[in-house]
């Protein structure tokens, strides 16, 4: 039993020395950079680090700095309605429906087997998706509605052909709202979600790997500094301390550039990219046709209602 307690003990005072040893080399690291950003420290007595590494470096920013840049904006495509008119009445009366379908299929469902009358289930109306295309395809339509209903058995022409110049219309948009949930739904999985993860992934471990150099050079100048004004009885420990300081930021030096050039080098971004302009492309190209469509049938039924006009003006 004394034996195991020894042991023990001498366990205790090798962990202790090495967590102190750690604090010490982190306290001389910490006072390294404070001394650094303060400007008491001459350029000379800071450890240049390759060129190669520091061009790297501004190179991985750049490719950093690209990401967020577009992820910033093209964010928007995880929200539906990005380009979707603000209606606060539309939004009230659908608050209302959904809540009022609420409550009826509660009441159906906890009012059964009771004395009480319980209303029949209803059921949920359809989502209305919130984008531009939608917004205008509805309201071409409830307007080509109302106009026939308001000239039914008149024979007004002018205000028929606009309904029917008006349903052109909100079949063309229907067309064009599909194709841009179809876009949506393609950039959000083959470029914001890759683009993301490059971001996420393999440009943080990189600077990841940059921060570890940098914390490596602060302990290199450190031990430097320490070994300057060691005294004669700390002399060789403190010469060791830089030279395995100095093997650190070596190692972690090549490691990091390994890393930054495995970056740069990934084509992933292009890729990405190139599915965010195929997506756009797909989505303009149908709503192009779309449009293409009926845009000479209602140019028809504009000359003749215009020629219809100047025609009642004559007489």
């Amino acid at each position: 039993m004394e034996g195991w307690n020894k042991i023990q003990a001498n366990f205790a005072n090798l962990n202790l020395g090495q967590s102190a040893s750690k604090f010490a080399k982190g306290f001389n690291s910490s006072v390294q950079a404070t001394k650094e950003r303060l400007g008491q420290v001459a350029p000379e007595d800071i450890t240049e680090l390759p060129q190669e590494y520091r061009d790297l470096e501004a190179r991985v920013d750049a490719l950093r700095a690209a990401h967020l840049a577009l992820l910033k904006i093209a964010k928007v495509y995880n929200s539906e309605s990005y380009d979707y008119p603000t209606q606060i009445q539309e939004s009230i009366a659908e608050l209302s429906t959904t809540i009022g379908h609420g409550l009826t299929n509660f009441a159906a469902t906890n009012l059964k087997g009771t004395n009480l009358p319980a209303p029949q289930p209803v059921k949920a109306e359809e989502k209305q998706h919130k984008t531009l295309p939608h917004a205008l395809g509805r309201a071409s339509t409830n307007a080509a509605k109302a106009l026939q209903d308001a000239n039914a058995g008149t024979g007004a022409g002018s205000e028929d052909r606009l309904a029917k110049a008006l349903t052109f219309y909100a079949s063309a948009s229907d067309k064009i709202a599909v194709a841009r949930l179809e876009q949506d739904a393609a950039v959000r999985t083959n470029f914001l979600q890759p683009w993301q993860s490059t971001l996420t992934n393999s440009i943080a471990v990189a600077l990841k790997a940059r921060h570890a150099v940098a914390a490596s050079r602060l302990d290199l100048d450190a031990a430097k500094q320490a070994f300057k004004n060691a005294g004669p009885a700390k002399q060789e420990q403190a010469r060791l301390e830089v030279e395995n300081a100095e093997d650190d930021l070596v190692q972690k030096t090549e490691v990091a550039i390994t890393l930054m050039k495995t970056v740069l080098e990934n084509p992933e971004p292009l890729k990405d990219l190139n599915e965010l302009v195929k997506a756009q492309l797909a989505y303009h190209s149908a709503a192009a046709e779309a449009l293409n469509a009926i845009q000479g049938d209602i140019e028809e039924l504009s000359v003749a209602a215009e020629g219809e006009y100047r025609k009642s003006r004559e007489h």
